[in-house]
């Protein structure tokens, strides 16, 4: 059945690979840690791990600068470790999906190398290379996402090129046929090698504005904001023809069989359904970051859901992300009682959950001294709170030496609490967070109603979000306390209720009648039948 496919039914795990397990005691995390944890991410149950980019690279961007598309970068190990892991991660029944970074190149690329040789060179038209405007500055008033201007002057041709990020990551141009195929190429390179799909990285960046025009000024500009948000990105993004480009990509994964593109779109809910494609032959999974930016409030989660789910195209499936490798951690942005009830709002939603790594122990605010900052969003523009460094602290797996994570010295420092805040721990205590996850995950599995049911907002008020999840004769409320004070809702008349999991998780068999009491920051999963 059509709706009974992995990426539909299951859970992605997002894995950062330099932080999630050292193997060689470098205090970076590499493709054989990976694969000697692979028995815990079959434990907790998820379907599918998704890997940050292990590319060769310069690291200028810890790997979203690739210089070879079709390697292993020799900090994470070897193309045979990359096999290893793919081979004993099917036979756990776990999908591998990799990050794609095809926007930009490193500047070490060979591509590009070639391309800023000459202006004839026949590489110079993979890049995006535009004379000075007439008083000899940058063509247009385009911003870098990290800070500053978004061109980049070549003394030795006399032209600036577009890098949408880092002046080491320029961008390359998507408007030619040569490129795009090239990159096809590489992505076949992976499928061939047993990869079940992509995360496209800043899928919505690919195509530019043909004419190069400058963009708006936006009105709600604060100085206190990233530089990025001075001007409305409505020309160096975002362009009526990456859709055609989307397609294209689609079309190199189906010629493998139940593989899936995902891609990653920081877009108002309009736009970015946008990207499921016409007749959805665009991203099955075009990431949905709305619980990332929402307020914490009941009933903004209900309002923004309740609009996600009237806008999706008929047929195109829904996706929630909770946490990833560019923004605080959910622990850190509610606190390790309100991450509890956020992972049960993740796991009961209906769409496919994206999990990041160490938000089921609760990992929350790392603290990076000035002299640990290796963000170089953060380099480039400190004091504004853009740096990404405290959401990709190492894995904690064991209360010892660094966590568990390297005999070395980590390249990022570890929690504080790292020796209570760890798997070894947190999976021997019933009552913990990663226990919850546990429980969640394997329940969610069991029962078709959660996975791929349909959904029913059934009320948002005194910030108590509750909903239901149906399939079948299957059917379950879940209601979730987003306040700090006891609340209480009702459940449906005629019904029987029973409680089955709770974010406090000692309530399992509880009978309801005609409502639930909810203690502060709880949430409980609980099946409903007819009387």
């Amino acid at each position: 059945m059509p709706d009974q496919i992995w990426w539909k039914r299951g859970i992605v795990y997002q894995i950062y690979p330099r932080s999630f397990q050292d193997t060689n005691g470098d205090g970076i995390g590499d493709l054989e840690g990976i694969r000697r944890r692979l028995d815990y991410l079959a434990w907790l149950g998820v379907e599918a791990i998704w890997i940050s980019p292990f590319y060769p690279s310069p690291m200028a961007d810890f790997g979203y600068d690739v210089c070879d598309y079709r390697g292993v970068d020799p900090m994470f190990g070897t193309m045979e470790d990359f096999e290893r892991l793919v081979e004993d991660a099917h036979a756990r029944d776990l999908k591998v999906i990799l990050d794609f970074v095809p926007n930009h190149t490193s500047e070490e690329h060979p591509w590009f190398r070639q391309s800023r040789q000459s202006r004839d060179n026949d590489r110079r038209d993979w890049y995006i290379w535009r004379d000075p405007a007439p008083n000899g500055g940058p063509p247009n008033n385009w911003i870098s996402n990290f800070g500053g201007s978004a061109w980049q002057w070549d003394e030795a041709t006399g032209q600036y090129y577009y890098h949408a990020f880092l002046k080491e990551q320029p961008d390359l141009n998507w408007r030619n046929r040569e490129v795009r195929e090239a990159m096809y190429d590489a992505m076949r390179f992976w499928l061939d090698r047993g990869v079940d799909g992509f995360r496209v990285d800043v899928i919505w960046h690919l195509i530019k504005d043909a004419e190069f025009r400058g963009n708006p000024p936006n009105p709600s500009f604060q100085p206190s904001q990233a530089e990025i948000n001075r001007f409305l990105q409505v020309h160096s993004a975002d362009q009526p023809e990456v859709h055609e480009v989307i397609a294209e990509m689609r079309s190199v994964l189906q010629e493998y069989p139940e593989r899936v593109l995902i891609g990653e779109i920081y877009l108002p809910l309009e736009r970015l359904v946008a990207y499921y494609g016409e007749d959805l032959k665009g991203a099955h999974l075009p990431f949905n970051f709305q619980l990332l930016q929402a307020s914490w409030r009941a009933e903004e989660i209900a309002r923004l859901i309740v609009e996600y789910e009237d806008k999706l195209p008929d047929g195109g499936w829904p996706n929630w992300v909770l946490g990833n490798h560019d923004q605080k951690r959910i622990a850190a942005r509610v606190g390790l009682e309100q991450a509890r009830l956020a992972g049960m709002l993740l796991l009961t939603l209906r769409g496919t959950p994206t999990m990041y790594y160490g938000d089921e122990i609760g990992l929350g605010e790392v603290q990076i001294p000035p002299e640990a900052v290796q963000d170089p969003w953060e380099k480039n523009e400190p004091g504004l709170g853009v740096g990404r460094d405290p959401a990709r602290t190492p894995m904690q797996w064991e209360d010892g030496a660094n966590a568990g994570f390297t005999a070395g010295k980590p390249w990022l420092p570890l929690a504080a609490d790292n020796g209570d805040c760890n798997v070894a721990c947190l999976r021997d205590d019933k009552n913990s967070i990663l226990s919850l996850y546990h429980q969640l995950i394997h329940f969610r599995q069991r029962h078709p109603a959660l996975s791929v049911g349909s959904f029913e907002l059934s009320g948002a008020e005194g910030n108590v979000l509750a909903f239901e999840r149906r399939h079948g004769d299957e059917r379950f409320r879940i209601v979730l306390n987003f306040s700090k004070e006891n609340r209480s809702c009702a459940i449906p008349r005629g019904s029987k209720a029973r409680i089955v999991l709770s974010t406090a998780l000692d309530r399992t068999g509880e009978e309801l009648d005609g409502s639930v009491e909810l203690r502060p920051n709880e949430g409980i999963l609980a099946t409903l039948e007819r009387d």
